[in-house]
């Protein structure tokens, strides 16, 4: 990380949305419209939720939002942590924030619930600390969503029979982000030597 990307990693407050959503978009270029809006709705009161920003000369330059979800386990309906989105300027991406951001993010999610759970490269997540959702019986929310992006990191109070599929709250299904779709999906799959379910006409 340079020197002028060290950041400082606080919470969220109200007055940074503004300045987060600008995060969010510039960070997911195409979509980042359709995620801006998820979080904006989170941000409301439409899903309980903590965010964290990474600050560089007074500048909010990363954002990482954790929010409430379910895991359907057989015994019980389990209170979880969803982490997304993950946001950093492209102009500081490579440089650390995003790490940064994932490590406070880990440490607060882990006493807000028995487990945090992602969508993402394995590639990026696993050396920060994620392990595959499939190793614990951990299922994604679609059919849409590629096994190996299901990462979890195991918080408080989590038991050996929380296993199952993770719900998401209706936010993320109204903005159809629950997942990837065609053509995106395919190369996903491609790219993780996922092979795709076979689809019956």
């Amino acid at each position: 990380m340079t020197e002028t990307a060290r950041p400082q990693i606080r919470p969220e407050q109200p007055a940074d949305l503004d300045a987060v959503l600008d995060v969010i978009r510039a960070a997911f270029a195409g979509e980042g419209e359709q995620v801006a809006a998820i979080w904006r709705e989170i941000a409301a009161g439409a899903v309980p939720h903590a965010g964290l920003v990474a600050v560089v000369d007074d500048r909010v330059v990363g954002h990482v939002g954790l929010s409430h979800g379910w895991l359907d386990a057989r015994r019980a309906l389990v209170d979880i942590t969803v982490l997304s989105p993950l946001s950093v300027l492209p102009d500081l991406q490579s440089t650390g924030i995003g790490t940064a951001l994932l490590g406070a993010a880990v440490e607060r999610a882990r006493t807000m619930s028995p487990l945090l759970v992602l969508e993402g490269s394995p590639a990026y997540y696993g050396p920060r600390g994620f392990a595959p959702g499939s190793a614990h019986g951990v299922r994604p929310a679609s059919d849409r969503t590629p096994a190996p992006a299901c990462q979890v990191v195991l918080g408080e109070g989590y038991e050996e029979w929380m296993t199952g599929r993770v719900v998401y709250r209706e936010v993320w299904w109204r903005h159809d982000a629950a997942g990837l779709r065609d053509p995106e999906l395919a190369q996903i799959e491609q790219a993780l030597g996922v092979t795709p379910p076979m689809v019956v006409e």
